[in-house]
């Protein structure tokens, strides 16, 4: 039965209205993957000889932040790692067991490239312990209690994204230790160097990991198998009604009618309320590079790629999205007479307003000097004439729905942020950074800023000729569009 879904999942994947895009993001993806295993490799042959001439002991000292590791491991897959999915509705009427069905789902994450991926570090790591002459079963025993964290923290993952309980649970704990640790108040590596050292040095502690693992496990299983219904999540709660006319946006025409449309769904649904709180929190990410917290952070380019992102929380958070938040009734919205154009001009006039709102919130970087503020003014004019209309762009081309019904995550359905999204994004950072940084060296600091804004405001004064191809685009792809749109796997 496994290898039947197996199968499913293969024809699911050839058949998809998407394949021709999804085989070429996949192509890329998968070239990413192996750069990044071998960058993997590299490490984990080389740290220890790396640290052996550092005059720190290797392995002590990888065990001591090991922690650190595993935190930043559950941070990225919970923004990146796709939470397994399985159309479950053909399955309900045959005679298939549910354990098997819910076995499967919990398999395909396990067999996730986030799992995969450490084996790169920890594998050659091991050889090089062997080779110094480590006690092969003890660096066995090590090797086995690590990669049972790395499995809790994959199941952790699962039900981080399915459960609110856990979410904030796994938050607060982060968030306390964290502060801890960066105020002093609490080390703590001095009590997780020696666990992860015991693994090494005992014959029965890596038990505890393997336990939990099989733990979590359990958790997922049960928690899998009880939703494992047609009508989960079908009955909703019911709550006091509530109209909002928005009548002073009438003025506006049908322009006025799709920016209601969106500033009802900000307000109303927890998946599009979330875009909101990140751009708040985007605003606050600059701290990281203006304050010179990280050295790494304070060069010029990383300066304006602060920039762009301390005013572009809300441009990035819900532009790249466009039109997947309409996705539940894309199909209707195509079949009315609407101006395409004037659904467009809606969503880049929302943008524009976020970015605006935004910049004038991060006001207080004054404090830092005025060519800090500068540098987010002008990321600010660079994501209006320009990056607002490479989103919208991109957004033609992934097709990926966004069920708003699901409330039971912390931040809503996830689904529509994955891999591609990401490698959409990277020109919207790379342009304006090479921009200032050829400015800042061949000229001036000020003539790096001159540069970035000027490819802002040229954007900006040529955007009906961009509305015009985004707009082509977009009808080209409307029928791709909505046979997307019908796929729930």
């Amino acid at each position: 039965m496994i290898k039947h879904f197996i199968s499913l999942e293969w024809k699911s994947f050839l058949r998809s209205a998407s394949f021709g895009t999804n085989l070429a993001l996949k192509i890329v993806m998968a070239l990413a993957a192996l750069y990044f295993a071998a960058m993997f490799i590299l490490a984990g042959v080389g740290v220890y000889f790396i640290l052996e001439e550092s005059n720190l002991k290797p392995f002590e000292t990888v065990n001591k932040f090991l922690i650190y590791y595993f935190a930043i491991d559950l941070v990225i897959r919970y923004f990146l790692q796709q939470t397994p999915v399985l159309n479950i509705k053909p399955l309900m009427i045959l005679n298939i067991n549910k354990n098997t069905i819910v076995n499967f789902i919990i398999g395909k994450s396990a067999l996730s490239f986030f799992n995969i991926l450490h084996a790169f570090f920890f594998l050659p790591f091991s050889i090089v312990l062997l080779v110094k002459g480590f006690d092969p079963l003890h660096v066995l025993l090590w090797h086995i209690g690590i990669f049972g964290f790395i499995y809790s923290i994959n199941f952790i993952n699962v039900l981080v994204n399915k459960k609110d309980s856990v979410f904030y649970s796994v938050v607060a704990i982060l968030a306390i230790f964290g502060l801890a640790q960066y105020y002093g108040w609490f080390d703590v590596t001095i009590y997780a160097a020696p666990f992860f050292q015991g693994l090494y040095e005992t014959n029965y502690l890596f038990v505890i990991p393997v336990l939990a693992m099989a733990l979590l496990y359990y958790f997922n299983f049960q928690f899998f198998k009880n939703n494992l219904t047609l009508d989960t999540g079908l009955t909703k709660k019911s709550e006091e009604a509530r109209t909002e006319n928005l009548t002073f946006l009438d003025q506006f025409g049908t322009l006025g009618t799709f920016l209601k449309n969106d500033i009802k769904l900000l307000k109303r649904n927890k998946r599009s309320r979330t875009t909101v709180i990140m751009s708040v929190v985007f605003i606050f990410y600059g701290l990281l590079f203006f304050s010179g917290a990280i050295k790494v952070y304070d060069n010029p380019a990383m300066h304006v790629f602060a920039g762009i992102f301390v005013s572009g929380g809300f441009l990035f958070t819900f532009g790249q999205f466009v039109p997947s938040w309409d996705s539940a009734y894309y199909q209707l919205m195509m079949s009315q007479n609407i101006p395409y154009r004037e659904y467009i001009k809606a969503k880049w006039w929302l943008m524009v307003i976020g970015t605006v709102v935004s910049t004038i919130i991060a006001s207080f970087y004054l404090y830092f000097g005025w060519h800090i503020y500068l540098l987010i003014v002008v990321g600010a004019i660079f994501n209006i004439g320009v990056n607002s209309h490479l989103v919208m762009l991109g957004g033609a081309f992934v097709k990926t729905p966004i069920d708003l019904s699901m409330s039971k995550q912390a931040f809503g359905n996830k689904q529509a942020f994955n891999m591609k999204t990401m490698l959409i994004s990277l020109p919207k950072l790379l342009l304006p950074m090479a921009l200032y940084a050829a400015g800042y060296y061949i000229f001036s600091p000020n003539v790096g800023l001159i540069f970035v804004a000027t490819a802002g405001i040229l954007g900006f004064a040529f955007r009906n000729k961009v509305f015009t191809l985004i707009e082509k685009i977009y009808k080209s792809e409307k029928y791709a569009t909505i046979e997307a749109y019908k796929q729930k796997n």
